[in-house]
């Protein structure tokens, strides 16, 4: 009987808590939401997973070069638009922001980050994304734990809470170095 105590208790908890964030107007987003990777508004599934630390994109045809001195990026994205069913392929180049060592069954694995900006409900946000070819996985997009710190609350209960819709005018979050979650 206790436990079925404790589950009933930490259900109304949880229901307070996602009353109490809606009620101060906080987005809540699922543990699966749409999401735009901008400037080309390229409509993807995007896993938020509060397990990974780094979000990931993916990308393909990964080669790191040095312009100007400084150590760039050149990758492939081959992503689905979601909403209209199209294949963007585009050649992009953007400088090296950190390299990231990951640790898995695998062995060790060595990739690079990038910054880029992707819309979450009305709002673009500039984060950290590694670079890895995802073809493999459910999701091009991976929102990790410093992502998603930025975003609002996530019910993991639920999916799709949040369109994203970010015009002309939505807000830009850029990222912030000093950010000890970034």
């Amino acid at each position: 009987m206790r436990f079925v105590e404790k589950m009933l208790a930490g259900g109304l908890l949880a229901s307070a808590l996602t009353a109490s964030a809606v009620a101060s107007d906080e987005q809540v987003f699922g543990w699966v939401e749409n999401a735009t990777i901008e400037p080309w508004g390229i409509m993807v599934k995007a896993k938020l997973d509060s397990g990974a630390l780094t979000s990931s994109l993916d990308a393909r045809d990964i080669e790191m070069f040095e312009k100007d001195g400084e150590d760039w990026v050149r990758f492939r994205l081959k992503l689905e638009d979601q909403g209209s069913g199209e294949e963007f392929s585009d050649r992009l180049e953007r400088p090296l922001y950190r390299e990231l060592s990951v640790r898995g069954a695998g062995g060790r694995d060595e990739r690079p980050v990038v910054l880029m900006n992707v819309c979450m409900g009305d709002t673009i946000y500039e984060e950290q994304f590694s670079l890895r070819d995802r073809e493999e996985m459910l999701y091009p997009l991976l929102l990790g734990r410093r992502t998603i710190s930025h975003l609002g609350l996530l019910d993991v209960r639920s999916t799709f809470q949040q369109e994203p819709s970010c015009g002309e005018d939505a807000t830009v979050v850029s990222h912030d170095p000093e950010d000890k979650q970034s």
